[in-house]
């Protein structure tokens, strides 16, 4: 009687357990369902829940670039003055850039709320004689219509300075863009020489972007 007794209380924990797992079934492993009977009209239901998950993003271009991606291509804009406009204030379109002409593609994108652009500038551009040399301020950025997005302000370039742009977000996402137009003001009559070059004597401006 015993062990008959013994085997009655396994069996009875044995389908307790089967019933509770049973009816936390449903929840787990079974898509919703509606059963419905009758003689007159009848509807029946069932839902479905989705959920989308969408990582944090923060992307910049300036330049030759791939959308959402990394491309370590650095362009260079180039300024040729005519000896007849040496320092008369006559103002130098430039060449090269990835929209050719002094002119370079700028994209700004991120999801995660407002987002500070800044340009870093190193101290004047020299000919490889440090006293001889052109200051930041003499290179202006212009932006306009690239695409239908908010065109994207640039921050203006001035010696040894880091200067920023404050990009609002629209229900915490900034998704702007513009064509920067770059030229040389022409202001003064520096050495003969040429000046900057391929990331020396002071000729790269650093852009960057963050958010919180």
């Amino acid at each position: 009687r015993h062990d008959m007794s013994n085997q009655k209380t396994i069996r009875t924990l044995t389908l307790s357990s089967i019933a509770l797992l049973m009816a936390a079934l449903p929840s787990i492993t079974r898509a919703e369902s509606n059963y419905q009977t009758g003689a007159g009209a009848l509807t029946a239901t069932a839902h479905v829940d989705f959920t989308i998950i969408i990582p944090k993003i923060l992307f910049l271009q300036v330049g030759t670039g791939t959308l959402n991606a990394t491309n370590a291509a650095v362009d260079l804009i180039t300024f040729t003055v005519p000896a007849a406009n040496v320092g008369d204030a006559s103002v130098i379109s430039g060449t090269g850039g990835d929209q050719t002409l002094g002119v370079v593609t700028a994209k700004v994108k991120g999801n995660s709320g407002n987002i500070t652009l800044s340009a870093i500038t190193p101290a004047a551009i020299h000919d490889g004689v440090v006293a001889e040399n052109i200051d930041w301020g003499q290179i202006t950025t212009t932006p306009s219509l690239l695409t239908t997005a908010t065109v994207l302000a640039a921050p203006t370039l001035t010696t040894s300075t880091t200067t920023t742009v404050a990009l609002v977000a629209v229900n915490k996402v900034v998704n702007q863009d513009a064509k920067w137009t770059y030229k040389y003001l022409n202001a003064n009559v520096p050495t003969a020489g040429t000046y900057g070059g391929v990331n020396t004597n002071n000729s790269r401006v650093t852009y960057s972007v963050s958010l919180p």
